[in-house]
Order: structure tokens, then C-alpha cells, then sequence
């Protein structure tokens, strides 16, 4: 079981299934169980495939003194996740809307204040000499933790989603302190290997991840100083996309943690990520360890 520090998002989700892009005005439209809401956010998401994978997450995550707060909490404690370091400290929740149709959506995130709180450094002290590693995601309230990590010699991970400049500001700091990066090519398509070779050339990381939907995905090592493409796999039909990628991060982390084999562990981050494609919602759709490498089998 590895012990795994995550400083992420939660959110309320609401997912709006959509006939195509662009959407034409009408006053109105029938959608029959096309609409629902559930808890997400990238923190989240990454918990719950974790702790479905088989690890031990210490989740620190801020939501809203508001209605959600004890269904979040009631959720957490169901999947036996500690919700000690969930903290309360906003007056309302985070919330995304989300239309979508098959491979492509348009996301709609309220942030609320949320970038203008930072999350306790005191508590991550309690936790430091348990976990492995630490996956820091790139929401603001994180970015203090950084530099804790990696001042204790924590391996940090972080996945930046869409980047378009490596020197991107908001972004630079989880750049700079991640061992492992994983990035998305929505803004990049077409210049990935350029993007891989000047954060190489700039920054020192073990492993970055390009994803790249249906085209698949870039991985570079630094053990063996080599860009690879892994193709995308199809288990099962695609019903949404939305938290393919944390998916994806969640279980490569889980695998590389267990393993330090980064080919091994892409391989079955493709397959979990391909598997939890096949439902709606950022945070459902995952499979066990056992399930997962049973199907890896067939």
C-alpha cells in the first residue's frame, strides 16, 4: 500500500450531455438522465482512483462552510478516505458545469474565492514522515507546499493540464519543485516533442507525460533520455472524457510508486484510463488493482 500526500480541488460537478458543438438556441430541450451532479474536482478524483487502486491518500483539500459540506465529508468517510485535512474554510463550494458530447467538452468552473485562500502548511508536518510521495496539484492554495516537499526530499508530481508556454507564470512554480509532470497537448498539438525538450533542457524532471486523447500519449525518462509514444487503448465505449487524464496520473503514480518502472506503470495508466472513460463523471468509472490487471491479462 503505498501512502500517498494529495493537495488538490473538490467540487461540486453538474455533467450536461449534449447532442454536438456548437449548441443551437432553443427555449427549451428535453434531456433525459443526461443531466448529473456529483462531488469531483482534480484532488478528488485523484483520491478516489487512488484509494479504488488500493493506496492509502492523505487527501488535504479546502471546500465550503455550506449544504455540501457534510454530503462531501459523509462521501470521504464511505470510502473510508481521512477527512481530517478536508478543510472547511470557504464560505461556498467550488462548482463545474460541464457540456459534453463523446470525445470533446467545454468546461465551466466557479472558483469562488478559492485562489485567494492557502491551505495550512502546519498540517502537512503530521503526515510527512508516512508518505512516498506527494502529488501537489495545481490549484492555488497548494502552491506552499512545494517547497516543504521538497526541502524534506519528497518525490512531487503534479499534473499542470493545459500549458501552452513552459514559462507560464501561474504554473511555474509546480514546474520548477515536480519530479514528475504530466501536461495536456490541447494547446500544444503538433510542437509536444518541442515542449518535452525545452522543459529538458530547462528543468531537471525524472518522467513528463504528454497526453493526447485518441492519439495516445508522449513519456519521457530521464533514466533513459528518451521521448516514447504509447498509442491510446479501447476497453469499452467512450461515454465521457472528462477525468481522463487524472485517471490516467492517479495510476501511473500508484504503479511507479510500486514499481520505478515508468513503461510498465503508462501502460496500465492507459488501460485504467481507457476503462474509466466508459462512464460519466470525474470520479467514477474506476477499477480495483486486481480488476485492472485482470484486464490487462485478457
Amino acid at each position: 500500500m503505498n501512502n500517498i500526500l494529495v493537495c488538490g480541488l473538490t467540487n461540486i460537478e453538474t455533467t450536461l450531455k449534449i447532442n454536438n458543438f456548437p449548441i443551437e438556441y432553443s427555449p427549451i430541450e428535453y434531456n433525459f438522465f443526461g443531466i448529473n451532479s456529483s462531488i469531483s474536482g482534480v484532488g478528488y478524483n485523484i483520491v478516489k482512483a487512488l484509494k479504488t487502486l488500493g493506496d492509502n491518500p492523505y487527501f488535504f483539500s479546502i471546500i465550503g462552510k455550506d449544504i455540501y459540506e457534510n454530503i462531501i465529508f459523509s462521501d470521504l468517510e464511505k470510502d473510508k478516505v481521512d477527512t481530517k485535512y478536508v478543510l472547511p474554510l470557504l464560505e461556498k463550494t467550488v462548482q463545474s458545469a460541464i457540456l459534453y458530447e463523446n470525445t470533446r467538452r467545454k468546461i465551466l468552473l466557479d472558483l469562488k474565492d478559492i485562489q485567494e485562500i492557502r491551505y495550512p502548511t502546519s498540517n502537512i508536518e503530521e503526515v510527512m514522515d508516512q508518505i512516498d510521495i506527494g502529488i501537489i496539484c495545481n490549484i492555488n492554495f497548494s502552491r506552499d507546499l512545494l517547497k516543504i516537499l521538497r526541502n524534506k526530499g519528497k518525490v512531487i508530481a503534479t499534473d499542470v493540464h493545459v500549458l501552452s508556454d513552459i514559462d507560464d507564470n501561474y504554473n511555474n512554480e509546480y514546474i520548477k519543485y515536480s519530479d514528475i509532470l504530466f501536461l495536456s497537448n490541447e494547446n500544444i498539438c503538433g510542437y509536444e516533442n518541442n515542449i518535452v525538450k525545452e522543459l529538458i533542457q530547462k528543468y531537471t524532471h525524472e518522467i513528463i507525460v504528454i497526453t493526447m486523447g485518441e492519439h495516445g500519449l508522449l513519456l519521457y525518462t530521464k533514466e533513459k533520455s528518451e521521448i516514447k509514444h504509447f498509442p491510446a487503448i479501447k476497453t469499452r465505449d467512450v461515454v465521457n472524457t472528462i477525468g481522463a487524464g487524472d485517471a490516467l496520473f492517479s495510476c501511473f503514480i500508484h504503479y511507479y510508486n510500486k514499481t520505478k518502472d515508468p513503461y510498465y506503470s503508462i501502460k496500465m495508466a492507459t488501460i485504467f484510463a481507457s476503462y474509466k472513460i466508459g462512464e460519466s463523471g470525474g470520479a467514477k468509472g474506476f477499477l480495483s488493482e486486481h480488476e485492472l490487471e485482470e484486464l490487462n491479462i485478457m
